[in-house]
C-alpha cells in the first residue's frame, strides 16, 4: 500500500517489498528499489488521503497531475468505479497520481473544494485545480477526461 508522509510517498518495492520513498518534486523521474535495485515505475495504485496536510503536499509539491477522486463509503456509484481508478492508476503509473479523499473523513477537503455530489474527480497540476467531472465512468471515461483536460492546461 502507497502512503503518504511530509516528505514524498512511500512505495513498496514489487520484487522485494522493500519500502522507498519517492519524494514529492520527484515524482516525475525513474526510480530505483533501494535493495535490489528494481525499476519502480511511479504509484501504480490509488493512495488514500489521511488529512489535509498530506492532500495539501501531494497537490501542492507533485512534479506530475493528481487526480483527486472524491467518494464515501455508503455511495454505490463510489463502489462501482473503485476499480476503475485501480486501473487507472496502474496504466498511468508515472505520468499521474490517482489519489482518494473519503468525504467522510476528510469533510474539511470536501467543504473547502464544494464537493456536492459524489464521485466527483479533481485533477490538480502544480497545486492548481485544473479540471473536475462529477458521476461514475469506466476507466477508458477517466481517461478521455484526463486526456481532454491535460491537452486544454497546456494549450
Amino acid at each position: 500500500m502507497n502512503k503518504l508522509d511530509q516528505n514524498g510517498v512511500v512505495v513498496s518495492c514489487s520484487n522485494c517489498g522493500q519500502r522507498n520513498r519517492i519524494r514529492y518534486e520527484q515524482l516525475h523521474l525513474p526510480v530505483r528499489c533501494a535493495r535490489c535495485k528494481t525499476d519502480i515505475k511511479g504509484l501504480n495504485a490509488p493512495v488514500d488521503i489521511d488529512g489535509e496536510e498530506s492532500f495539501n503536499l501531494l497537490i501542492g509539491l507533485s512534479s506530475i497531475p493528481v487526480l483527486v477522486d472524491f467518494w464515501a463509503s455508503w455511495c454505490g456509484p463510489c463502489k462501482m468505479v473503485a476499480p476503475e481508478f485501480e486501473k487507472l492508476a496502474a496504466s498511468n503509473a508515472g505520468e499521474i497520481i490517482v489519489a482518494k479523499v473519503n468525504t467522510e473523513d476528510q469533510p474539511a477537503i470536501a467543504r473547502r473544494y464544494s464537493i456536492t455530489s459524489i464521485p466527483t474527480m479533481i485533477l490538480f497540476q502544480a497545486g492548481h485545480e485544473v479540471a473536475r467531472t462529477a458521476g461514475a465512468r469506466p476507466a477508458a471515461g477517466i481517461q478521455e477526461f484526463l486526456n481532454q483536460s491535460l491537452a486544454r492546461a497546456k494549450a
